[in-house]
């Protein structure tokens, strides 16, 4: 078995993806990292590496501990990786996002400093 192997291959084999092109898409978009730096899809990747792959938003962290060259089963997929990802927020943990009504311009004075009161960033 060989010790390295390609970062698509494997974003693909363990089904963060749907399609070998879609994760060469990914590393080209810089949705792919190893070990914090950002991946071309050639780089190679050995057992131990951390990848973070950007998918709908949040990034899923994945520590390497087989490599597959080939697309498996689910089961034997989560098998060859260790997921280090945080839990998402639930809706109610999650920042509140002001909506402002379209056309209404750029915000005042007041309307920033309740903003940021609403968002905890209160100065005084």
């Amino acid at each position: 078995m060989a010790d390295s192997l390609r970062v698509d291959v494997w974003v693909w084999a363990v089904r963060c993806t749907k399609t070998r092109s879609a994760a060469t898409a990914a590393c080209r978009a810089g949705h792919v990292r190893v070990n914090g730096q950002p991946a071309k899809a050639a780089q190679a990747l050995k057992v131990g590496d951390e990848v973070r792959v950007r998918l709908h938003g949040f990034d899923r962290i994945l520590m390497v501990r087989e490599l597959l060259a080939k697309r498996v089963g689910a089961e034997l997929a989560a098998k060859a990786y260790e997921d280090r990802t945080p839990a998402r927020p639930t809706p109610m943990e999650a920042q509140l996002v002001p909506i402002r009504d379209r056309g209404a311009g750029r915000p005042t004075k007041r309307d920033r400093r309740e903003l940021d009161r609403l968002r905890g960033r209160d100065p005084h």
